[in-house]
Formats: C-alpha cells, structure tokens, sequence
C-alpha cells in the first residue's frame, strides 16, 4: 500500500513536470495575466466610448484590466497623466494640456469628442437673475461674469470662439475660475455667477428644474476639436504594445458611440442601438437615459483627430501668453498613432 502510494505521488509529479516543461517551451499557453492601466476622465456622457469599451469587453479583450479614474476637470488629468499616477488621458484640450505636451511629457494619440451643430456638448447658460435682468442672448455676455474651471480651460477657448464670431470684447467678460464643475454648477445656480460655459450633461438636470436658462450650444456655433486621449512619450516608447491595444479597445468604443447617434451625413440621428448605449452612459452619469440623450456629443467614429484645429489652439494659447513661443503644434502629437480627419 506504500509503495503504491509512493509510486503515484512520482507519477503525479512527473506529470506536472511535463506540463510545465510544455508551457515553458511553448507547447502550451500560460494563462494570460490582463495588464493593468488607469484612464482619466471627466465623469460626462461624452467620454461615453470609454465606458462602452469597458462594458462590452473591449479593453478585456485586449487583455487590458481598466481602472477608470474621474476628476473635476480637465487640467488636472493632464497633470495626472504626466506624473504618472494614470496612464491615459480622455478630456478636453487646455492650456495647462498643451504646455505640459509642448514640454514633452504628453503626446496626443487620437481625437475623442468634437463640437458640432446639433450635438450637445457645451451648453452656454445664464443664471435666473441674471438672465431676468437681460443676459439673454451672446451679445449680452461683455460685463457679467462667466464662470469657468480654470484660466485657459476648454471653456475659455469655447469663449473665446464665441466672442470671436461675434465681434465681443472678451477682455470685458469676467471669468471666475472655479476649478471644477460641481463648483461651476453652485455658483450658477446660486446666482454668484452671471453664466457659464459647462458641460451639458452637468447642466441638464439644472436646466430642466428651472434652475438655469439655456443660451445655446457651442457646436452650433463654433465647431472645434474638444478633446483627444493622450499618453506619456515614456508609455509610447516603452509600451507601445500597449497604447495600441488600448487604442483598438478605445477606437470600437467610439464605433459604436458614433453609430448609435450618428447618421449617414454625420448629423445627430438616433440608430437603433441608441437606448443600449444610452443605457451603458447613464449608468455611470447616474442620470436616466432620457437625460443624457440631452448632452450627446458628436464623436468621429474612427477616432480621427482635427490636426489643423489642434494647431489653431495652439495658436491662440500662444496669442494670449499662456504657451511659450517655442512650443511646437507638431510635436504635441505623435502621428504614428494618430489619424488625421480630412476637411
């Protein structure tokens, strides 16, 4: 009995030795172990292809385990991103973004949201008081005070374009730098603010309690390139593998956003994958489906990037001394995996 107890633990043994010397050599697979990346994001619908690649597996299918990490704004990611503390950025473009890449640590990989008539991305609002004292209209925005994240934010650009098209005096528009926008949102609501330029999926419960007045959507008047996702020069050298994975992942994500709200003219059209896709949204905007239909931006479904508008953000930053001279528009973007959308 213990010579045949002993002879088969040696067979048992024997055999788990075969199997390892077959993974070892090739024979068979190892179980894969998913890599681990952290993803920065401001909590919107419109970094809802993001969400949509988590749920439906697409980054797990990559072999990607994704921490989604949320902020206030989108500075911060940015900084974020550079020091390492996340590996991926999907937010709108900053001054603080553009200094940090023309410095070298950041590099743009693709284009994520951009701002386009009929979708609903940045919402221009005034407050109750000061929309009943006569802040009805653009033109009505010089001398009142317009609350932002930060100085050279999104919203200030978005600004800007505005008071571009429309002959306004934007050094006479009071910002308020609120550094996020739950605080954006309080001053508005609390009539500290007379308006703000903010995000429509913030907004939409506000505006449909009567709490804010609605101006307009900036995509209806300036269209521009909002937001990209963006990576370290370090992740691009070292990880290439994995920025492309990540980029594969991403890429079906905004399929399927695009085509869900998206018709054959790129016109906002609600297909029939719409209430799925709204549902994934809602779910982490924790808002119904009906409510973030409301705030639906427009996104390229290959993920293209406005090459040119880029450059003319950086134009203008330059313009109002928020990037150094040197700061080259090229090199904020590394066109190996960046694809450029045709005009």
């Amino acid at each position: 009995m213990h010579g045949w107890y002993l002879g088969g633990a040696v067979r048992r043994l024997a055999a788990c030795v075969a199997t390892w010397s077959l993974v070892a050599s090739g024979g068979l697979a190892a179980p894969a172990q998913a890599e681990a990346i952290k993803i920065g994001s401001l909590t919107v619908a419109n970094v809802g292809p993001i969400f949509i690649a988590k749920v439906k597996g697409y980054f797990a299918a990559e072999g990607l385990e994704v921490e989604l990490v949320s902020f206030d704004a989108a500075q911060p990611v940015a900084v974020a991103v550079a020091s390492g503390s996340i590996d991926f950025g999907v937010t709108s473009t900053s001054g603080g973004f553009f200094s940090l890449a023309g410095q070298g640590p950041l590099r743009i990989i693709s284009g994520l949201y951009s701002e386009a008539p009929g979708f609903h991305n940045f919402a221009v609002v005034a407050s109750d008081h000061a929309y009943a004292a006569g802040l009805t209209s653009y033109q009505d925005l010089p001398n009142h005070s317009v609350a932002t994240s930060q100085i050279g934010s999104p919203v200030h650009y978005s600004l800007a374009l505005l008071a571009e098209k429309y002959h306004l005096d934007l050094q006479s528009i009071r910002l308020l730098p609120l550094q996020g926008i739950p605080n954006m949102l309080s001053a508005l609501i609390g009539n500290q603010a007379d308006a703000a330029v903010i995000t429509g999926t913030a907004v939409t419960p506000a505006l449909q309690a009567g709490q804010v007045k609605l101006l307009g959507w900036i995509g209806d008047e300036t269209p521009w390139q909002a937001a990209v996702t963006f990576t370290t020069v370090k992740m691009l050298n070292e990880r290439p593998n994995t920025v492309q994975a990540f980029l594969r992942a991403f890429r079906k994500g905004t399929k399927d956003y695009h085509d869900a709200f998206t018709g054959p003219d790129e016109k906002r059209a609600d297909g029939p994958t719409a209430p799925e896709i709204l549902a994934i949204i809602a779910k982490y905007m924790n808002q119904t489906p009906e409510q973030v239909k409301l705030s639906v931006a427009y996104v390229d479904a290959d993920a293209r990037l406005d090459v040119d508008d880029i450059r003319h953000q950086i134009a203008w930053f330059k313009s109002q001394k928020m990037l150094k001279d040197e700061i080259d528009a090229n090199a904020v973007m590394d066109m190996r995996y960046v694809i450029a959308r045709p005009h």
